[in-house]
């Protein structure tokens, strides 16, 4: 089987490394096409996973679009549609990984007479996407797709929600090599020594800078603990959100915690930060559609308290393998973290319970077996229309 993988982004983010992990099994026979260039290309082609950059420009549609906003793209994606198209027809699988990637390759597929999957990593509602980009999105999958892989039962359930066909979707969770998160004793030590850690209790947030992703309500919550905890904040700024590291910089000023919060920016080494704390704290306030960071931890064989909505829920079990607050509380936060600092022995517990638990359930063995097993399905049922554009998908 060959596939066209589309993705609209250049920036690794989750639903990127997720895909990295994907194309790696097909990578002798598969194409990465992206919407823009960037870090991403690159660390696709660090795994020799061919790739390559289709459009000129990046599209200016985001998830908060309006209909005219929308509409006046239509000059960007014509010359992206035909390129895609033209490659398209040397595939037998279109396979779009972003809602972007979703628009050219709903057409792309039609036009080119290949069957479309869509992997959703989204929570589509509308507290993330315009009702304009909902309808987009939703309309094109029931039309186009074949299949849409929802990365967990919230992401199935808001697409259902919004009016997509249930039974177009199958749920399959991200897959993780636990090899890669596994750091010694004597990186932790040098990280935390460069880091100036040393004897602190280090709670660590890793994402984008964004206030959806709540490091405000994690700055409050320090305010709460003893001297010795110390937050981390890894992640940077995108979207035109600058506004808010600011703000979280003037949180910091006004509550005197300039000597306990470090901001380290975008950061390639996370397993071995995450491995340099003593507790993962993920504080959504808007349902995640996964929850990435929180299984990451779990394999770095850190203890995670996450926010109580979306995917979290069914990654986390309260007191078993982490820890669950209510979005938004951060005196509740706190309460937890306070109790993590106490309490040792219990949060070690819990950690190697989650530990445990991530490194089978998400093991990427297993979810790229999922993956081939619903592809071949797929290409076993998809009968093309036209004979002489058509090709074997095997």
């Amino acid at each position: 089987m060959k596939i066209l993988f589309l993705d609209q982004s250049g920036k690794p983010g989750g639903a990127e490394l997720c895909l990295i992990d994907i194309a790696k099994p097909y990578r002798d026979r598969s194409l990465v096409g992206l919407f823009a260039d960037g870090d991403f290309r690159k660390l696709l082609q660090q795994h020799d996973i061919p790739v390559e950059i289709l459009a000129n420009q990046p599209i200016q549609v985001r998830k908060q679009s309006n209909f005219l906003q929308s509409l006046a793209s239509v000059g960007q994606i014509a010359p992206l549609l035909a390129k895609v198209v033209q490659t398209a027809k040397k595939y037998d699988v279109i396979y779009a990984n972003t809602q972007k990637a979703l628009v050219i390759g709903a057409l792309a597929s039609f036009l080119a007479r290949r069957p479309l999957v869509y992997h959703l990593h989204d929570i589509l509602s509308s507290e993330h996407f315009s009702q304009t980009n909902l309808r987009i999105a939703v309309t094109l999958a029931n039309y186009f797709a074949s299949l849409v892989i929802a990365n967990s039962q919230a992401s199935q359930t808001a697409f259902v929600q919004a009016g997509g066909q249930e039974k177009l979707t199958e749920i399959v969770y991200n897959g993780f090599d636990s090899q890669n998160y596994q750091t010694s004793e004597f990186e932790v030590k040098k990280i935390r020594e460069q880091l100036g850690l040393e004897g602190k209790f280090v709670v660590g947030h890793f994402s984008r800078l964004a206030p959806w992703k709540g490091q405000h309500i994690l700055i409050a919550a320090l305010s709460e603990c003893p001297p010795e905890v110390t937050v981390i904040l890894v992640g940077d700024a995108l979207f035109g959100e600058q506004d808010y590291v600011q703000q979280l910089h003037e949180q910091v000023a006004k509550l005197g915690l300039e000597n306990r919060v470090k901001f380290l920016g975008f950061r390639a080494d996370v397993p071995q930060l995450m491995a340099a704390c003593n507790l993962v704290a993920h504080t959504s306030t808007a349902p995640e559609p996964f929850g990435r960071v929180i299984v990451e931890a779990m394999l770095c064989g850190k203890p995670v308290v996450a926010a109580k909505a979306g995917g979290a829920i069914e990654l986390v079990e309260h007191g078993v393998n982490g820890f669950l607050v209510t979005p938004g509380e951060s005196q509740e936060l706190a309460q937890v973290i306070n109790t993590c600092v106490a309490e040792t022995e219990m949060t070690a517990s819990i950690a190697n319970r989650g530990k445990a638990i991530a490194s089978v359930r998400f093991d990427i063995v297993a979810i790229n077996q999922q993956i081939a097993k619903l592809l071949n399905q797929l290409s076993d049922d998809y009968k093309p229309t036209n004979s002489r554009d058509s090709k074997s998908v095997s």
